[in-house]
């Protein structure tokens, strides 16, 4: 029997599903118990799209060569300026794009 297929790897599976799925439903029901959500809790709670965003960019920016960091510089510049992000992707693919064909290239 391989080790793909054994009772553990099995548990191990369906115990990182359920407690997937046990954090995925928790924000729904806690809200549908609550009534009012504390200040404190909503803050923290607002402030959880910017720590994904750098905790997704930065590794990109440290580790990347310097059309990364350019094209990340462009998007936050284009970020400030338009609210969809559209534009932030479009220049920031732009920018690496053009770096890598006519610098590096």
């Amino acid at each position: 029997m391989s080790d793909f297929t054994n009772d553990h790897m099995i548990l191990v599976i369906l115990g990182a599903a359920v407690a997937t799925y046990m954090t995925r439903i928790a924000g729904y029901v806690l809200l549908s118990v609550v009534s009012d959500i504390p200040p404190r809790a909503e803050a923290a709670l607002n402030a959880i799209p910017a720590a994904v965003l750098t905790t997704l960019v930065a590794p990109a920016f440290y580790a990347g060569g310097w059309e990364g960091k350019l094209a990340i510089a462009a998007a936050l510049l284009t970020g400030l300026r338009f609210k969809s992000p559209l534009p932030m992707i479009a220049v920031g693919w732009s920018v690496v794009m053009v770096c890598r064909y006519f610098i590096i290239g």
